[in-house]
């Protein structure tokens, strides 16, 4: 997509979300783009006081690239790494960890917040508990990890998600990685259906839920749901919350008695590890297979993408992705109105549809993804064994 599109697409979502807003750098791989454009992408996001992430697989994101990231503005770094993508010589996530430890030390030291999407399906689901205890030995530097469920969008090969996969049971597995329960439901974001937060206190080779007081909490967030966290310097925010609660004495004996219990009842712990201690966040999704959406579940998401003519619930856009994503894009050049394919990356002075420009066999096979890729090997099978 044209850069100058992402740059209208960035500021419409300045326009319905404001300051503070998080805005996930996406679609397909972003660095695969030319880097200037990819820079520029996000210093676009942050000079408009909102809060960039760079989602990538880490093939081509080097040190080097991730350091002028920072330097622009890019607050987190999310890798993508799982059985999913069929790397070769890695069939299972213990494997992948010699990879997500070389993306770990890549973006070490950086000032970026480090963070891991993991898609849960029938091939890694028992592995889940030691991903999770991976992740943890690793506290001193990785933020959050994610888990999304798998969903039937209709493109993809594994189809529909085996009972074995729930919300409930993949949480489960989270708990017995983190060796403790973890409260998903102090803090929501979106539908309950969707999604769940923790967040675990790792001090030394222990972890212990920090959300476990869920009215505490509850009345802590109502009071400090103005303060922008800073997840590349975590004292910031602390200092933030301290300096905050200096306002409101109520709260201040609250936030400090809620503090203390959290000392004392882990004293042990802490003394043990020499106070070294370390947060990590949790967070699961449960998308919704696109033969099965829920109206109520649309309306309440909290992950949305911008389209042409606005922001759109990422599961609606799933269900329906070749309706938006292979629309010819209409943009402005010095010669006027032009319409941009996005499956042939060219730029027209007429608007061609859908079906003039899509014929997924004149594309190479390593081009396509999901069924039509399996289609395609299909056809290329049969015609080399005439």
């Amino acid at each position: 997509m044209p850069v100058e599109e992402l740059f209208r697409r960035i500021d419409l979502i300045h326009q319905h979300f404001g300051p503070g807003t998080d805005v996930q750098v996406t679609g397909g791989d972003p660095t695969l783009r030319q880097r200037d454009e990819l820079i520029a992408i996000v210093q676009r996001i942050s000079r408009q006081g909102m809060r960039p992430t760079l989602m990538t697989n880490g093939i081509k994101a080097s040190r080097e690239l991730l350091a002028e990231l920072s330097n622009a503005g890019l607050v987190d770094v999310a890798f993508h790494v799982d059985t999913t993508q069929d790397i070769k010589a890695y069939n299972s996530e213990v494997a992948l960890n010699t990879i997500r430890e070389k993306y770990i030390d890549r973006a070490r030291g950086l000032g970026l917040s480090i963070m891991f999407n993991t898609t849960v399906h029938r091939g890694n689901f028992h592995e889940i508990p030691e991903l999770v205890r991976f992740f943890r030995k690793h506290a001193d530097v990785i933020r959050l990890v994610s888990f999304q469920l798998q969903a039937e969008t209709g493109r993809g090969v594994e189809g529909k998600r085996p009972l074995l996969i729930t919300p409930d049971t993949v949480w489960k597995q989270l708990e017995t990685g983190a060796g403790t329960a973890l409260n998903g439901k102090a803090i929501q974001a979106g539908h309950s259906e969707c999604n769940r937060y923790a967040i675990g206190l790792q001090i030394g080779d222990e972890m212990r839920d920090l959300l476990e007081d869920t009215q505490t909490v509850g009345i802590l967030l109502e009071h400090f749901h103005t303060i922008r966290a800073d997840r590349r310097h975590k004292f910031k925010t602390l200092i933030a919350c301290c300096s905050h609660t200096l306002k409101k004495p109520g709260v201040a004996a609250l936030f400090i008695k809620w503090m203390f219990h959290q000392i004392w009842t882990r004293k042990r712990l802490i003394l043990r590890s020499k106070g070294k201690m370390n947060t990590m966040s949790f967070f699961m999704h449960n998308f919704m297979d696109a033969s099965a959406l829920d109206s109520e579940r649309i309306t309440a998401c909290a992950f949305k993408i911008m389209t042409e003519q606005g922001p759109m619930s990422m599961c609606l856009y799933n269900a329906k992705r070749d309706n938006y994503l292979l629309q010819p894009t209409r943009i402005k050049t010095e010669q006027g109105i032009s319409f941009w394919q996005p499956l042939t990356g060219a730029i027209t002075d007429k608007l061609k549809t859908v079906e003039e420009v899509v014929t997924p066999m004149k594309h190479p096979i390593k081009s396509l993804k999901g069924k039509s890729r399996q289609r395609a090997l299909a056809i290329k099978r049969i015609a080399s064994s005439r």
